[in-house]
């Protein structure tokens, strides 16, 4: 039986390594700022898709539309966050998710999360 890589064990492309390291990168500075979360929201349905602005946490845990945003200015970081943002989320019924940066463990989390309609037909003569 042939074992699969796992998540951690998969070759990212060129343009996604680039913008993780650019990414962690910044850790120290974010930790100086007293930020530990960092995230960019993404979504998606009928065939568009829009990703927020990247918003910065000083919280335990990251919750999206829970956690008070921090008023500091990490927006060069927004780029790279977007090239992380999962290829195709809009398609369809559209996905939509998170981009989140756990500062603290220095770990890259994609959240996302697929809409589906659910229905059914029915033909009958009269």
């Amino acid at each position: 039986m042939e074992r699969k890589p796992s998540n951690a064990e998969k070759t990212l492309p060129p343009e996604q390594a680039a913008a993780k390291a650019a990414i962690l990168a910044e850790c120290d500075r974010l930790t100086e700022a007293g930020i530990t979360f960092v995230a960019v929201h993404f979504d998606g349905s009928g065939d568009e898709g829009v990703s927020e602005d990247i918003k910065c946490y000083a919280t335990e845990d990251y919750a999206y539309e829970e956690s008070e945003v921090q008023n500091t200015n990490f927006s060069s970081l927004q780029e790279h966050f977007e090239v992380l943002v999962p290829y195709g989320y809009e398609n369809d019924c559209g996905g939509f998710g998170d981009v989140i940066l756990n500062v603290k463990a220095r770990k890259i989390t994609v959240e996302r999360n697929d809409r589906f309609e659910d229905y059914t037909t029915s033909s009958y003569e009269i």
